[in-house]
């Protein structure tokens, strides 16, 4: 079967690159600008490093582009990814739950995350709000100084302005969803 031009999926560092490009925005503004390092930056552009919700969320903000262009090459991957986790080298896999809501403020995704890992890169800071319910194993969210451990069914609403990061804190895969508001 010969994929029409409209089929080809950009993978999601070629975006970011061709949109930084074509803002003529470089790597020394774009790093300023989500708080990523110019080295994490170029590893997401060559896909070497693909970048957790957070980081996707800051960079489109910072290239002024609807996140959901950023977020539609990841949808096509996940149930490979998440079927594959053990071979692959990112930790984590997520879908969106909200298609279409490219331009709105709430943002729905599914996460699963490894056994015994976190994400990769920055910390997580994003203008907004952000609530999390997990829905298989245990997690930790640490958000500034404060460490959140949640279970299964319980949940996290929390100010994403502050820096958060998380982690897997059980052998088996984690999956909870991640709801996030921006303004």
């Amino acid at each position: 079967m010969v994929k029409k031009k409209a089929d080809v999926i950009i993978p999601v560092g070629k975006k970011i690159k061709q949109f930084r490009i074509q803002k003529k925005i470089t790597l020394d503004n774009l790093a300023n600008d989500t708080g990523c390092s110019i080295d994490y930056l170029k590893e997401i552009e060559a896909g070497k490093a693909m970048p957790p919700v957070g980081t996707l969320l800051r960079i489109s903000r910072a290239l002024q582009i609807d996140s959901g262009i950023l977020f539609k090459e990841q949808e096509s991957k996940l149930q490979s990814r998440i079927k594959a986790y053990n071979q692959r080298t990112d930790n984590y896999a997520y879908t969106t739950l909200t298609p279409g809501a490219e331009n709105k403020h709430l943002k729905a995704f599914r996460v699963a995350v490894e056994g015994n890992s976190e994400h990769t890169g920055v910390g997580y800071q994003h203008e907004g709000e952000e609530f999390v319910y997990v829905l298989k194993g245990k997690i930790e969210v640490v958000v500034g100084d404060n460490v959140n451990s949640l279970s299964e069914g319980e949940s996290l609403h929390f100010n994403s302005g502050i820096q958060h990061k998380l982690r897997n804190m059980a052998a088996e895969t984690a999956e909870f969803l991640v709801v996030i508001y921006g303004p």
